[in-house]
């Protein structure tokens, strides 16, 4: 209507549109007022940008994240509406992304194997760091073959305190697991560490039961029933490197088997532990939560 107002009246330009004089002029003067929520979306795209893996933020992921910076920023920040705000924001300007896959499971139960009991039943927290941990397998494509990464994952605050990864996934990748957990804290600090996985073959092998009595580790494993939801914050992990770091980013299938190793570590060591915002503790990233923790000791002592 703006560029024919010089053609026709705004009267009659109205009655062909259907809108009334008084509701053009209202759309007019919310054109020249600036948007509302500009200094917060401005730092909603400063936080995407900080990482390449946090553009898959949902709002609520975007909403602690935001909360968290404004907890650690010196300067103005802007005041943080409601999380449903934040969605309609972030949807508006094309921020929402889609979950692409679902991965499944690739550990293989050994039916005549002696199994373990279940010591966590789906409690995946626990009140204080090395007390409680999940382990699993994953894998990816490589253009030298499948790349497996064995992982185990601090229940207190989801950080990765082993990691191994192989061309194969027999017993040995995992006990290189919980032996990259020993060296990293020592077999002091892991004494009475309830390690949690699936029923898979690696985990009742007798090679890595001798790897969980010589750390005088307790091993837990899925209910009888063996169902996924025992186990299900690990495979959630795996989900999530995943998505935010190779779906729609890398082919894999088409970069060496070394490359990709560099990738995975990378993420979970950099990334993971240090940067991306976990909503499971807190809304903060794992190694603040453990940093927190420490310092809570200090205080008290």
């Amino acid at each position: 209507m703006k560029k024919n107002e010089d053609v026709y009246e705004i009267v009659f330009m109205s009655e062909i549109l259907g809108v009334s004089p008084q509701g053009y002029y209202n759309y007019l003067k919310l054109l020249e007022k600036p948007y509302k929520y500009e200094l917060l979306l401005a730092e909603m795209l400063k936080i995407i940008a900080e990482d390449d893996c946090n553009d898959t933020y949902g709002s609520m992921r975007m909403w602690e994240a935001l909360h968290y910076k404004k907890s650690i920023e010196t300067a103005l920040f802007p005041d943080i509406p409601h999380e449903r705000t934040v969605y309609r924001i972030m949807k508006e300007h094309n921020l929402i992304h889609a979950v692409k896959r679902t991965p499944n499971g690739i550990t293989k139960a050994d039916k005549k194997a002696q199994k373990s009991d279940d010591l966590i039943k789906r409690d995946f927290t626990a009140e204080k760091p090395l007390t409680k941990a999940i382990t699993d397998i994953t894998e990816l494509p490589t253009a030298d073959g499948k790349l497996y990464i064995s992982g185990i994952f601090d229940c207190y605050d989801l950080l990765p305190i082993g990691l191994a990864m192989a061309d194969n996934m027999r017993a040995e990748l995992a006990q290189d697991t919980l032996e990259s957990v020993a060296l990293r804290y020592g077999k002091t600090a892991i004494k009475g560490l309830i390690a949690h996985s699936d029923r898979g073959s690696q985990y009742t092998s007798e090679l890595y039961r001798n790897t969980i009595r010589k750390y005088e580790i307790l091993q837990s494993m899925n209910s009888a029933a063996g169902k996924c939801h025992d186990n299900a914050r690990c495979e959630a992990i795996w989900g999530r490197m995943k998505e935010e770091l190779i779906y729609g980013r890398y082919n894999t299938k088409k970069m060496s088997m070394e490359a990709v190793k560099s990738l995975v570590w990378r993420y979970f060591m950099g990334y993971w532990s240090n940067r991306r915002i976990c909503s499971a503790i807190g809304g903060i990233p794992p190694a603040i939560k453990r940093q927190r923790y420490y310092e809570s000791l200090k205080n008290v002592a």
